[in-house]
């Protein structure tokens, strides 16, 4: 069973830049299509980002299109988001996930029940 922990998270100023990772464990995910999502206070949990399982395909919410940028490694089993010109409506806790599938299409695949593993967030605060 593939366990995901995300970290990184922390507190930053609006305009700063956060890196956060997310680590598989318990079997591989160099196989799987991997997301990004987050839940602001009050909110569902909304979409972020995915890449497809050999990192060569990526779709980005509007809200976060131009400032962050989703990568993975497969040899270190980790996905990572890199998140720039922060804002304070960012903040939120936000979550890995990995689905049985090696690909992603545009507008598809946008849903939590489209993955299949979680991990259990990181927070992320942007002050103003």
């Amino acid at each position: 069973q593939v366990q995901l922990v995300e970290s990184g998270g922390g507190l930053v100023e609006a305009g700063g830049s956060l890196r956060l990772s997310c680590t598989a464990s318990g079997g591989t995910v160099a196989g799987y299509a991997m997301a990004w999502f987050r839940q602001c206070s009050g909110k569902e949990r909304e979409f972020v980002s995915t890449i497809s399982a050999f990192g060569g395909t990526s779709y980005y919410a509007d809200s976060v299109k131009g400032r962050f940028t989703i990568s993975r490694d497969n040899r270190k089993n980790s996905l990572y988001l890199q998140l720039s010109s922060l804002r304070p409506e960012d903040t939120g806790v936000y979550y890995c996930a990995a689905a049985r599938r090696s690909y992603v299409r545009a507008n598809e695949f946008l849903q939590p029940n489209d993955y299949d593993f979680w991990g259990q967030g990181t927070q992320v605060t942007v002050s103003s």
